[in-house]
């Protein structure tokens, strides 16, 4: 494509131009400069002044305003930049970086206004447009910017090799969604021959005939290699996994390319196994790559291939699961009837006990076998009744981290075939901790670590982490964060109001306390007020509404009925809520579909395209 396509292309098609006569169209051609700009290269700055117009041929670029911390918007071609500060006049609203090699059609003030002298209808046209263009913008002015990449790049990690397996497989996810272009270096020699050299222009032309453009990068830092990051939205790190890594893996030439010109966002890890066994070793990779996200591909599972497709379309289905002691018990029976009726999920997490379920779902347990454990915890095994001196806290934490460790093993969060994370409160921070990686036990011991019931969890950097719904029980935002795609949100119904029978002079003094405690008869009487454990785990979902401004129209938001006087402490009702929330998951399932959930179809759908 030369710059004479180019502005033809421009000037035809942009619904800003699309009313103007022919003739106008075709001055506006001569007058339209070319520019050329490499990735990370500002084009307008915010603030300065609007002297120009611009028009992008191909390309991306990211909006931003130094008075938000998220992208406003990315904008590709055929879109305008700077377009309301030129027209209405004043200084320049956000400043437009490129993403990637782009070239836009600047229109400047002084070609605009010669224009406009002797073609006075140019002015009536552009503002009745405009107009338009930003009514439509306002209707959608609370939408989040599109994160989702078009053009990816497949780089090697590690020892330089991608095999073909995984590319001719994940063409094939990606082709049963999409319009797919896969390029090599052999295409790139093809273009060149036939473009004089206008490689870039050639393959940004490219993303208006495909959904997704995915370069295939050599196993060498070429440069075709070079160009093929350059171009990229998306950068996927692909490398067979040695499980025999016992040290950290060192970055080849391309990856160190790579970390010179994209963010830690644009980056993702593929780990490729040769089969489902247990993963081990994965923290050696994640130790020198600063990477969004990683993923694990077993070669011949195409429903792998399909969830790394979710995570790069935006449609990846998410769990989150809310804190609430032994209520928390309840999600394996919404668990269980969700999977049931073929919904899948790509990624799972949590606080507190949320956290304990997702994590076991994520290990791929059974509902039963979580029955089973949940019994042999906190029933048979007494794990939040072992009291201690109340210097640290009330319980013994030596015996319940040893009936977690019974439960979660060895398991590391970042060897989860299953993308996993867990909340807890930072209190040397202040804020809250993502956990990530890490022992899967640790994880699930710092994001339910109720303050003065158990004693905080000490990380090895020093910070000290209680329970995760002091800051976040609902933890959607951290989904959304990490992902983008329908969710399905468990909470659990606090009210309002609800009074106590409890008449404050009752309560016993630590003399009266010590001997009602001494016998059985008297000790009954201590169930008039609620005890601590209670109190301070109602105290943590007191919060649990802040995650409403978080929802989006394709999550689900599930709120299960409670059996009648149950309390948050009350693990011994662990079958009977289980139960419940089964039988109440698929009433609920039924009278979604009955009305036409979308939500619903999109979390169907996923489960439809592992098939």
């Amino acid at each position: 494509m030369d710059d004479s396509d180019g502005l033809q292309l421009c000037t035809n098609t942009i619904d800003l131009f699309a009313a103007l006569p022919e003739s106008l169209r075709a001055e506006l051609c001569h007058i339209l400069e070319t520019v050329r700009l490499s990735r990370g290269e500002v084009l307008v700055k915010e603030g300065a002044a609007a002297n120009a117009l611009y028009i992008v041929a191909s390309g991306r670029f990211e909006i931003r305003s130094k008075n938000k911390d998220d992208a406003l918007a990315e904008v590709g071609p055929g879109q305008l930049i700077g377009e309301v500060a030129f027209l209405a006049g004043g200084g320049r609203t956000a400043t437009a970086t490129a993403l990637r090699e782009s070239v836009v059609l600047r229109l400047s003030r002084a070609a605009f206004d010669a224009l406009a002298e002797h073609s006075p209808q140019i002015w009536q046209t552009l503002t009745i447009t405009l107009a338009r263009r930003l009514a439509d913008r306002n209707r959608l002015s609370s939408a989040r910017p599109d994160p989702h990449p078009r053009t990816i790049a497949l780089v090697p990690a590690g020892k330089p090799s991608i095999p073909p397996e995984f590319l001719e497989r994940l063409r094939q996810q990606l082709n049963r969604q999409a319009n797919v272009r896969f390029v090599t270096v052999e295409d790139c020699r093809a273009i060149s021959a036939t473009t004089a050299g206008d490689v870039t222009g050639t393959l940004n032309a490219l993303e208006a005939d495909h959904d997704y453009i995915v370069y295939v990068a050599d196993n060498a830092l070429t440069e075709w290699t070079k160009t093929a990051v350059r171009q990229a939205d998306l950068v996927l790190s692909v490398a067979i996994h040695d499980r025999a890594s016992d040290a950290p893996i060192e970055l080849n030439d391309v990856e160190r390319f790579v970390h010179t010109l994209h963010g830690l966002g644009a980056q993702r890890l593929v780990l490729l196994h040769p089969d489902k066994e247990p993963i081990a070793g994965t923290r050696w990779w994640l130790e020198q790559r600063a990477v969004h996200m990683h993923h694990h591909i077993c070669l011949d599972d195409d429903r792998c291939y399909a969830r790394l497709v979710r995570f790069i379309n935006g449609s990846a289905t998410g769990l989150v699961a809310c804190g609430g002691g032994a209520l928390c018990a309840a999600h394996v029976g919404l668990y269980q009837a969700l999977t049931e009726a073929g919904v899948v999920f790509d990624m799972m997490g949590g606080t507190s006990g949320g956290a304990a379920m997702t994590a076991a779902f994520a290990m791929g347990e059974t509902p039963e076998q979580i029955e089973q454990q949940t019994q042999a915890m906190f029933v048979s095994g007494g794990a939040m009744r072992r009291y201690t001196l109340p210097v640290y806290s009330l319980l013994d934490q030596t015996h319940f981290d040893q009936h977690l460790r019974n439960c979660y093993g060895t398991y590391r969060v970042e060897d989860l075939w299953i993308p996993f994370f867990a909340v807890s409160t930072n209190l040397s921070s202040g804020g809250l901790h993502c956990h990530r990686d890490g022992e899967l036990w640790e994880a699930v011991r710092a994001s339910g670590s109720v303050p003065a019931l158990l004693p905080p969890f000490f990380t090895k950097n020093g910070d000290m982490l209680v329970d995760g719904g002091l800051v976040d029980n609902v933890p959607i935002r951290v989904m959304r964060d990490l992902k983008s795609g329908p969710n399905v949100v468990v909470t659990f119904h606090v009210p309002a109001h609800e009074p106590f029978a409890v008449n404050y002079d009752d309560l016993p003094s630590r003399g009266q306390l010590l001997r009602r405690l001494a016998t059985a008869k008297d000790r009954k009487r201590l169930n008039d007020a609620p005890l601590i454990g209670t109190v301070l785990a109602r105290a943590l979902m007191a919060q649990s509404e802040r995650f409403d401004p978080h929802l989006e129209d394709d999550d689900i938001l599930l709120v299960p009925p409670m059996p009648e006087g149950i309390g948050l402490l009350d693990w011994n009702r662990h079958g009977e809520l289980k139960a419940g929330a089964y039988e109440w998951m698929g009433d609920e399932i039924k009278r979604l579909n009955a009305e036409a959930s979308p939500a619903l179809a999109l979390l169907m759908l996923a489960g439809a395209s592992d098939d």
